[in-house]
């Protein structure tokens, strides 16, 4: 038999590893010595461990590995098929990540859009009809807190805005729906802030499913930002450029 040392040198493990296999119960000495402690490992032992090692190496976790180094080929297999499978799907989620970050490292934005899953809203509004952005302000005698623009990409060309009107106006109700979000920098301004926006959902091939939601936010302190949510449809084609109807 050999001690810890001597088997952790002949798998290429370390000692601190055979330990965590014995406390774990995956891996338990032949003999341990009474007087001194040592820990003995026979044969079956050396055997049991290339097993371990040999299913770590497909992929399977440690927890798993407990119920399956004795099990028959036709059970291992299957636990690999499903490890397979959900690597295929991390790969996936990592190829994801690397490509927005890719973007934005090549295309200068000043907003870092992000999809989420938002609720029913239910708005009182008074609708308008605007051939530019910037008329919106003129239409209105305050500020609005909310405003929505029903656009599909950069405008070109008259199209619809509404503004919350607070207990007054029509009723509008916006389903639950899944959105793009950003918050727009105070020196960004909301018109290049939308012009980026509707830039990267163009390049995302994410295509836009209602009118573009804008909160105007301010907290006690006076602090103010801008959200924009516009929603999405993912892979469908884009409707007539710049323009869209409630």
């Amino acid at each position: 038999m050999w001690r810890i040392g001597e088997l952790a040198r002949m798998a290429g493990v370390t000692e601190r590893t055979l330990r965590h296999y014995d406390k774990i119960g995956l891996l338990t000495p032949t003999a341990v010595d009474r007087a001194s402690g040592y820990r003995w490992y026979g044969v079956a032992a050396l055997s049991r461990l290339e097993r371990i090692r040999g299913l770590q190496r497909l992929g399977l976790p440690l927890r798993d590995i407990a119920d399956l180094i004795e099990a028959p080929d036709a059970q291992v297999r299957q636990a690999t098929r499903e490890t397979v499978a959900g690597l295929r799907r991390d790969i996936a989620a990592l190829a994801q990540l690397a490509d927005r970050a890719e973007d934005y490292l090549a295309t200068p934005m000043s907003i870092l859009p992000q999809q989420a899953t938002v609720g029913a809203r239910h708005l009182r509004v008074r609708y308008l009809t605007v051939e530019h952005p910037s008329e919106i302000a003129a239409a209105c005698a305050a500020h609005p807190t909310t405003l929505l623009t029903w656009l599909c990409a950069r405008p070109a060309g008259g199209f619809t805005a509404a503004v919350g009107t607070g207990r007054t106006g029509e009723r509008l109700t916006l389903p639950a729906r899944t959105v793009v979000r950003a918050v727009v920098p105070r020196e960004t301004g909301i018109v290049p802030a939308g012009h980026q926006l509707f830039d990267w959902l163009h390049r995302h091939r994410l295509a836009v499913a209602g009118p573009t939601v804008e909160d105007h936010l301010v907290d006690a302190d006076g602090d103010r930002a801008t959200v924009m949510e516009v929603p999405i449809l993912r892979d469908v084609a884009f409707g007539e450029p710049g323009r869209d109807t409630p």
